[in-house]
């Protein structure tokens, strides 16, 4: 059995492929290697309680993401997608990949160069309700360059914009996205607990559920030339579902085709590379961001994964890593990062000349930049 040193920084990602487990690896692992893993019931430890070893088996049963895990659960066992009770498959050809030069694309990625674009996270989520049509109407009257959004399947197929798996955070309701249909989903208030508006207490703008269809289509009635960026939720109940109908989605409103600066006004962002491969497939003329809340080893010198536009790191990482833009940019590609509120991450962002600034407060980031 194939035996792994120092458990954290060779592991890269897991996620759940078809109807079998895809472990992503920066080591070559040969077909022999495959292991038996039943339905994930029994989790091994947490990573601190193994000793200086861990098997294989061990390795994958503590990966598998304890939310996915709970969401495959609440389906039923009988309708789980993503595990089966044969052997775990290991994608060699995309670990080799991930050493390959990355493509030169910081041309492509449809940013404009005379400022950092200002990305209105979940919208201006600071003033308004995260991922209500209010805080996207507010971004864009903020003057903001793009707006980002989370997206996750319901049950019946259709894009959401939440964060999370489950409603509970941002709701008055409970339960996961993926296990209620969109009319369950939109009978809660999706301004609970997080905005009170005496004024307009019952502003629908404010409490309804927001799909990405209504989004798409009021932005863009407001603004014509507003842009998106749309990150894809992994590992979910569905796995490649959500790229499809996001692809679908962009080709019904023509955001996958180049417009007027030569590439299209939506890009597409996963912390899931096997998500970002799978988008590059199915819409292969929108720009793909890679996001990351640290800095894998294979990329570190800067390179991104084949035809990934642009690097995603949070603005800790950049903190951190003070040569990593200079590296991203040196090597052909573009760093959007997240999430810059204050002005003394804005002046970082400045001082390394990231691209794009993804915010909560875009208004005031405008505000910032233009003193």
């Amino acid at each position: 059995m194939q035996i792994l040193d120092e458990l954290w920084d060779p592991v890269v990602e897991i996620v759940f492929e078809h109807s079998y487990v895809v472990v992503v690896l920066p080591i070559h692992l040969e077909p022999h290697h495959d292991l038996l893993v039943g339905h994930p019931v029994d989790l091994a430890p947490r990573h601190g309680q193994w000793g200086a070893e861990v098997t294989a088996d061990a390795l994958v049963r503590w990966l598998l993401h304890v939310e996915a895990i709970e969401d495959l659960a609440e389906a039923g066992q009988h309708s789980w997608r993503g595990i089966t009770d044969g052997p775990v498959q290991i994608d060699e050809n995309n670990v080799d990949r991930m050493h390959a030069v990355s493509i030169s694309t910081r041309n492509n990625g449809g940013v404009s160069t005379s400022r950092p674009e200002v990305v209105a996270h979940r919208g201006s989520s600071h003033l308004e309700p995260e991922h209500t049509l209010a805080a996207y109407l507010r971004a864009i009257d903020d003057g903001a360059d793009a707006l980002e959004c989370d997206v996750r399947l319901t049950s019946d197929g259709t894009l959401v914009c939440v964060h999370d798996r489950r409603i509970d955070r941002t709701s008055h309701g409970s339960g996961s996205v993926s296990g209620r249909d969109i009319d369950e989903l939109s009978e809660h208030d999706y301004s609970y607990r997080f905005w009170h508006d005496f004024e307009e207490p019952d502003n629908p703008e404010r409490t309804q559920l927001l799909t990405l269809e209504r989004l798409l289509t009021t932005a863009l009635e407001k603004n014509p030339d507003i842009r998106f960026a749309i990150e894809t939720k992994h590992p979910v109940r569905y796995g490649g579902y959500i790229e499809r109908e996001l692809a679908d989605v962009l080709t019904q409103f023509s955001l996958d085709t180049p417009g007027s600066g030569g590439v299209p006004p939506a890009r597409m962002m996963s912390f899931s590379w096997l998500a970002v491969r799978r988008m590059q497939r199915l819409a292969p003329h929108v720009p793909t961001v890679f996001l990351m809340d640290r800095i894998w080893w294979p990329y570190r010198d800067g390179s991104l994964p084949p035809g990934v536009a642009a690097a995603g790191p949070s603005i800790d990482v950049v903190r951190r890593h003070p040569n990593y833009v200079q590296r991203v940019h040196a090597a052909g590609g573009q760093v959007h990062v997240w999430t810059v509120d204050e002005k003394d991450d804005l002046d970082l962002c400045q001082e390394q000349g990231v691209d794009v600034m993804i915010s909560n407060r875009p208004g005031r980031l405008l505000e910032w930049l233009d003193d």
